[in-house]
C-alpha cells in the first residue's frame, strides 16, 4: 500500500494535483463500496462532517469495520478528521478530490490540454 504523506498534500497545494502513485490509491480507496459510499455521504455533510458513529449508523456499518475504511479513505487523502474529546469527526477533503480530479483530467481534450485548461485550473483554484 502507497501511503499518503505531508508532503503529498504540499504537492497537491502547489500543482493542484495528484501524482500517479497518490491517484492510484486514491481510486483504490473509492473502488470499495462502503468508502464510496462514505465519501458521497461526507460531501453531503459538508463543512459539519460527521462522527464516525454516525457515519457507521448511517450506512449500518460496524464499529471496526468503519474504521478501517474510515482510516484507508484518510490515507488516500479523501478524508481529514478532528478529534472531539473521545470520539472524531470526519470531513471530506475536497482538496485531495480536486487533486485527484486534476490528475484524471491533466491529459484531456484528444491531446490538446489547452481546451480543458479552464477546467482543470477551475478544480484546482475552487479552494
Amino acid at each position: 500500500m502507497i501511503a499518503i504523506g505531508v508532503d503529498d498534500h504540499a504537492y497537491i497545494e502547489q500543482f493542484g494535483y495528484m501524482d500517479k502513485n497518490n491517484t492510484l490509491l486514491a481510486l483504490s480507496a473509492l473502488g470499495q463500496e462502503t468508502r464510496l459510499d462514505v465519501f458521497r455521504l461526507l460531501v453531503r455533510a459538508g463543512e459539519g462532517g460527521m462522527l464516525a458513529g454516525e457515519i457507521g449508523t448511517e450506512l449500518q456499518v460496524r464499529q471496526n469495520t468503519m474504521s478501517t475504511n474510515l482510516s484507508i479513505l484518510h490515507q488516500a487523502g479523501l478524508v481529514q478528521n478532528k478529534r472531539e474529546g473521545r470520539a472524531i469527526r470526519y470531513f471530506a477533503d475536497m482538496d485531495g478530490m480536486r487533486g485527484l480530479l486534476g490528475f484524471l483530467m491533466e491529459d484531456c481534450c484528444g491531446g490538446q490540454p489547452e481546451q480543458c485548461q479552464p477546467v482543470i485550473s477551475a478544480i484546482a483554484c475552487a479552494r
